[in-house]
């Protein structure tokens, strides 16, 4: 017998009673099943109940199906739906808690916990002031309902985005109401601003300086236009602190004037949890009080998740009480937001969440970072945008769309996926969009378009609006006619050269053979002269590093050899030390979204460290604790949980997602290796089987299924991105590629040709193997015929570790070193950064997510970060080389070679 409905809770809202007309139609249809009512609408039965479940408004699309799947006309019911969806109230109407949203001005009188740092804003006598902080730590708000709620003068508050002279010009416009374009070209001027605004300006998301705007010309334009105001207030998230410091007049401006906002004290983050329910009329139990401070107290980047979990336990109150029952119902602080986004995104249609997919990959960067987008760039029907608006995942206001904020990103596994899967799709996107903009603002200049090897690069499958489809087609069409044109001038030269040939040839069979001696012997001068240039720059780098570096890239520019290359290669990376640990470290690995690192010890613990932090000092947590020495770490896919093994064969798994760890599980298992296969943790023992578990938050993880490789023993396991192919070393140091599609009938798909102790896959064409005295990196695009794509020698030392990263490598020694190598494609493996610091063997490496920053931990015990110069050798030595090369110099390292300084002031 079908089980009786929920009873409607009380109350004569629109919601409920769009609810109550529901269930009336259902049953004047007869009163059919939700599940013979799912066969009809082709919705699920859990979508179309909780339509009628009056919590929350239905998706229209959801609407329709029912009222058409009980014989009703869906445009009635559509129009029904809209005066819902417009007049409200919803069921998150009057929440005195903004969710994943910023607090705004207006919210000033619901905003607690952030007093102490609101008055010491206020109080301030610095003309400029930083507010630094993690993302999630609530910066925004911190700046809107507090600073700028309790100013009394005029504030002109913007974000920099990817022009900040439009940005600016628009908020000044809105301020006084003067026109935004006469605006903009006055502001060209930096003092400008400070004569159109002599009050506080506040910059928000500072960062985006950096994450957006591409034009040096304008981050420096508003950096100028800052230092010369009145007051200023900046917010900046912590990991671009050191982006800051690359300009010299905001170093100083900052002096002395820099807020630090971190987690809120116990007594804060009460007062955030309770009064805005007290403002309201409301009142929070005291069970889900407790529990509250238990999930939250000491975690920075938790307001938002807290926020938005209240705000959907709000939903769910007991009359005027936020209960805990109401609280474990949404799914807490670490499942809510993921919980109501996945909901969201299961009750659109096919072609609904294809097109959700598409507008929120369009409002985040390749760098795990939020984006404004225009209405217009999105193309979008309203629909989608409302129910994403209504669910608070997006905020839409009448200068574009955006998130609500970057904890989706981390808390969201399907999205955090789809940002992983589609990187540089991503990144390929942003640089198509600013160029179709800057294209339109110049009135389709051709000029503009993409030529060459920017149109040749752009990926295939990118999802374009109705401009950049004009631009790109414009940009092919371009080429299309140079290349035409190109071939007509050929032709004609063709005529004309076949004409000439036979005279020139006698003339020039004459002169060859005396010139190819010529060039032949001024070339071997060349390179003798530059390889003995190469091997003096060695000598000279512990005395005279400055000119030692330009005479190695003086010689690389006469002559590109490989030893001349080497001699680029940065030895002088700033390091810190992270931690001083208390036993050796013996495995080490780092997140792929968010900035944490976990390290494992001789002595069973395994600690995690934030990268988030500023240098110091740096928290860290210890995660769990084996009786033995850490072997293995292994971190899922989103970041979020971390597994480990260890001598005694026990494997733990921790909850990271919060930043600070949880451990929930110990598994029923002794594993010699591990892996993740997405959120499948896989472990291997003595004997050779794979046993997958799955479940891993609830309180008995489940073995899924075991599989039987036949290759005995393994020493270590990896999967390929998509969990299709197992690459499984072997304790006889062999590597084999293995289809797991099905795990009960694994197929062995190839052997690579060299040994190795540990294996790595890089996305899903490369992967990397280690051996004593190389790191071979091979494409697996075709995993029944591995190709070797290159060969890194490990420099001297026996190879320790190493890791793949996107387009690098790092390579870690036992004679202390690391060795960054960048991965050209289809070129040779080129030495980035040789860097020195461990007093031991470097046991352990790893690459942060964007590749430019190393983490290191070694026998020493010292786990250290390193910060390495991704821009051009060249750029980086001639920034750092004073004073130049002079002739003298050149003539004592090149002899009587032309001389060519390599750096030019």
């Amino acid at each position: 017998m079908p089980r009786r409905e929920r009873p409607l809770d009380e109350g004569e809202s629109g919601l409920l009673q769009f609810a109550a007309d529901l269930r009336r139609l259902r049953e004047r249809a007869g009163s059919p099943t939700y599940r013979e009512l799912s066969r009809r609408a082709h919705y699920s039965a859990a979508a179309l109940s909780e339509a009628a479940g009056g919590r929350k408004l239905p998706s229209l699309a959801v609407t329709k199906a029912y009222a058409k799947a009980c014989d009703a006309d869906p445009e009635e019911w559509a129009r029904r739906w809209r005066a819902v969806a417009e007049t409200g109230p919803h069921g998150a109407d009057g929440s005195p808690y903004v969710g994943l949203a910023m607090f705004q001005p207006d919210d000033a009188p619901k905003f607690f916990g952030r007093e102490r740092l609101t008055s010491e804003l206020l109080a301030t006598r610095h003309r400029f002031t930083g507010v630094f902080g993690p993302s999630g730590v609530g910066k925004s708000s911190l700046l809107r309902a507090g600073l700028i709620a309790r100013t009394r003068e005029p504030v002109l508050l913007f974000t920099p985005g990817a022009d900040p002279v439009e940005e600016c010009a628009l908020a000044l416009a809105r301020l006084t109401g003067a026109d935004a374009v006469e605006l903009a070209d006055e502001l060209r001027d930096p003092a400008a601003l400070r004569r159109k605004h002599e009050h506080l300006v506040v910059v928000d998301q500072f960062e985006e300086l950096f994450t957006l705007c591409r034009s040096e010309e304008l981050r420096r334009w508003l950096i100028s236009a800052l230092t010369n105001c009145t007051k200023v207030v900046i917010g900046v998230r912590a990991d671009y602190y050191g982006h800051c410091a690359q300009y010299p007049e905001l170093v100083e401006a900052l002096s002395g004037g820099q807020v630090m906002v971190g987690a809120m004290t116990p007594d804060e983050l009460r007062l955030a949890i309770t009064e805005p329910a007290a403002v309201a009329g409301a009142k929070i139990e005291t069970a889900l009080l407790a529990r509250l401070m238990a999930d939250a107290v000491g975690q920075a980047a938790v307001l938002p998740l807290l926020s938005h979990a209240l705000a959907e336990t709000w939903q769910h109150r007991r009359g005027m009480t936020l209960t805990l029952a109401a609280y474990e119902e949404v799914g807490g602080l670490e499942h809510a937001v993921a919980r109501t986004a996945q909901e969201v995104f299961d009750g659109f249609t096919s072609r609904q969440r294809a097109q959700a997919k598409r507008i929120l990959l369009r409002l985040v960067t390749a760098e795990d970072t939020k984006r404004r987008a225009h209405k217009d760039e999105l193309e979008a029907d309203d629909e989608v945008l409302v129910a994403l608006a209504a669910a608070r995942l997006v905020v839409i206001d009448r200068d574009g769309v955006e998130l609500a904020h970057e904890a989706l990103i981390r808390s969201w596994p399907t999205f955090g996926e789809w940002i992983e899967e589609d990187r540089e799709n991503i990144k390929a996107q942003r640089e198509l969009t600013h160029a179709t903009q800057t294209w339109e603002a110049l009135d389709r200049d051709p000029g503009a378009l993409f030529r060459g090897r920017r149109l040749a690069t752009v990926p295939a499958g990118l999802s374009l609006n109705a401009k950049e489809r004009a631009f790109l087609a414009a940009s092919l069409a371009a080429e299309e006619e140079v290349s035409a044109s190109a071939r007509r001038r050929t032709r004609r030269q063709r005529q004309l050269l076949a004409a000439l040939a036979a005279l020139i040839v006698v003339a020039v069979s004459s002169t060859v053979f005396a010139l190819r001696a010529s060039r032949t012997a001024d070339e071997q001068r060349t390179a003798a002269a530059v390889l003995k240039a190469v091997g003096e720059a060695a000598a000279l780098r512990s005395t005279n590093p400055g000119l030692a570096q330009q005479v190695a890239l003086a010689a690389y520019q006469l002559v590109p050899l490989s030893q001349a290359r080497n001699g680029l290669r940065q030895e002088d990376a700033p390091s810190q030390v992270l931690r001083d640990a208390q036993s050796e470290v013996t495995a080490l690995v780092v997140g792929p979204t968010q900035q944490q690192v976990a390290t494992g010890h001789r002595d069973g613990t395994v600690v995690l460290t934030d990268l988030d932090d500023l240098p110091a000092p740096r928290a860290s947590h210890e995660a769990a604790r084996h009786s033995g020495a850490v072997t293995s770490l292994a971190m899922d896919s989103t970041g979020g949980l971390i597994a480990s093994a260890g001598e005694d064969g026990a494997v733990h798994v921790v909850d990271v997602a919060l930043g600070k760890p949880r451990e929930i599980t110990v598994l029923p298992t002794r594993a010699v290796a591990i892996a993740w296969q997405g959120s499948t943790l896989v472990t291997t023992g003595n004997d050779g089987v794979l046993s997958f578990w799955t479940d891993l938050r609830r309180e008995r993880p489940r073995l899924l299924t075991t599989a039987e490789l036949g290759l005995g023993p393994l020493a270590g396991m990896a999967f390929r991105s998509d969990g299709n192919v197992l690459a499984a070393v072997t304790t006889g140091r062999a590597v084999h590629l293995v289809d797991v599609t099905d795990p009960h009938d694994a197929k062995l798909l190839s052997l690579t040709k060299d040994f190795a102790g540990t294996a790595q896959f890089g996305g899903t064409n490369l992967l990397m193997t280690t051996s004593a005295t190389a790191v071979h990196v091979w494409d697996v695009t075709d995993p029944r015929d591995p190709v070797l794509r290159a060969e890194i020698p490990s420099g001297g030392g026996a190879v320790t570790s190493a890791w793949l990263g996107a387009g690098s490598a790092a390579v870690a020694t036992d004679d202390g070193l690391v060795r960054l190598w960048k991965l050209p494609p289809g070129g040779d493996p080129v030495e980035q950064a040789l860097l020195r610091g461990h007093t031991g063997p470097v046991a352990a490496v790893g690459l942060t997510p964007k590749g430019d920053e190393v983490v290191t931990g070694g026998a020493d015990r010292a786990v250290r970060l390193w910060n390495v110069d991704p821009r051009d050798p060249a750029v980086r030595i001639c920034e750092q080389a004073y004073p130049r090369m002079t002739r003298e110099e050149w003539k004592r390292y090149f002899g009587d070679l032309e001389f060519t300084p390599p750096c030019h002031d």
